[in-house]
């Protein structure tokens, strides 16, 4: 008889800043992972404004980060707690919370890696009653990894196929490839390509008060600035070896900006035209160069839903069928919190969460710090 599985959460509040997502899922080792229940648990306007201001250098940085960290383990409570009660999920049924937290600065380079991600677990343990997994990445850095990109081991478990040569892309605030060779006993890659959605959300919520670019309309209304992009790709992360990660806290409108000092004497959706584009050529250069034999390649995120970007992705790589997660049975919007409810269920198994030919780790390693919820003894 085939196991049945048991009910794991996962929580994901992703580079976009677009709100947490929560799933319940239930997993087994034979099965491909069952979406139960999910939400899109929006943050208050304040605290998402403060999360993408603390991704920067400023005033008074370690009080604001507290107070964050307190606010941010609230609403992801909250947010499992409405999850479990619409689905008529009860707390004592569900194994974990597998809970990423928010990315603040990540600096995996150098002799002192860090990596800095908040949203309190012993604040979601307490407030949903339910062992919660957090604190993912650094043990991995412990072992001499980047502590990133840490879905690329769920993206083998469920999407390999002996056979055929698949790349899995995310494509968040920032974009990133798993790379699953046809042969199961190669070895399983993957890295951060660059920015994926961030450049245009900040884009048009500065011109448009929007936060995102509805299936890349705006984008497709304006043209590609040649200047504009050759400076953006000339930037050193893109041409930099796997492995390697980077966040929301290298690219910025910021960066953009420094790059070509006349960005704001462009129109701005050929600016919006430009930063789709980067993103899709960051994306084709990376797989080509890494993995030129992909017969497919798979795409979950918000990204999924930019149409223009999609129509781009297919004309960079007219060889490669390029589509959704869903023809291969996972819901691409909600991969990422599956990932971080299956590291759950990883490391209350005590099995590794790592892949090292991905991360640069020297090992396999069980990845997450196991909360418990504050009780009366």
């Amino acid at each position: 008889m085939a196991n049945p599985g048991a009910i794991f959460v996962g929580l994901m509040s992703g580079t976009s800043l677009d709100g947490i997502d929560a799933v319940a899922v239930r997993l087994a080792d034979d099965a491909l992972p069952e979406l139960i229940a999910t939400r899109q648990h929006p943050l208050p306007a304040d605290l998402r404004d403060e999360l993408a201001s603390l991704t920067r250098p400023g005033p008074d940085e370690l009080q604001r980060m507290g107070t964050a960290d307190v606010r941010l383990g609230r609403e992801l409570a909250r947010a499992v707690n409405a999850l479990l009660k619409d689905a008529g999920i009860a707390a004592d049924t569900v194994q974990a919370i597998g809970s990423h937290g928010q990315t603040l600065r990540h600096n995996p380079g150098g002799d002192t890696p860090t990596s800095l991600q908040i949203g309190d677990p012993n604040i979601i343990a307490t407030e949903t009653g339910i062992v919660t997994v957090a604190d993912f990445r650094r043990c991995d850095m412990a072992a001499g990894g980047q502590g990133a990109p840490l879905v690329p081991a769920f993206h083998r478990a469920v999407f390999a196929r002996p056979g055929e040569h698949r790349a899995i892309l995310n494509i968040g605030g920032i974009a990133n490839l798993t790379l699953l060779p046809a042969n199961p006993t190669a070895p399983v890659t993957g890295f951060d390509t660059g920015p994926g959605n961030a450049l245009m959300d900040a884009w048009i919520r500065r011109h448009r008060n929007r936060s995102y670019d509805k299936g890349g309309e705006w984008a497709a209304s304006g043209r590609v600035h040649p200047e504009l992009l050759a400076a953006l790709l000339d930037e050193p992360y893109f041409r930099e070896a796997a492995p390697k990660s980077t966040g929301r806290d290298h690219f910025h409108l910021d960066w953009a900006a420094a790059r070509w000092p006349g960005q704001e004497q462009i129109a701005p959706a050929d600016v919006m035209a430009t930063f789709l584009e980067l993103t899709a050529v960051t994306i084709r250069d990376a797989l080509l160069a890494t993995a030129p034999d992909t017969e497919r390649l798979l795409v979950c995120g918000g990204g999924v839903h930019n149409r223009q970007l999609m129509l781009r992705l297919q004309a960079l790589l007219p060889d490669t069928p390029v589509a959704s997660t869903a023809e291969a049975g996972l819901d691409p919007d909600w991969i990422e919190a599956m990932a971080f409810a299956w590291l759950a269920r990883q490391r209350l198994l005590g099995l590794p969460g790592n892949i090292p030919s991905v991360t640069g780790a020297t090992h396999p390693v069980v990845l997450g710090g196991v909360y418990h919820p504050a009780s009366d003894w």
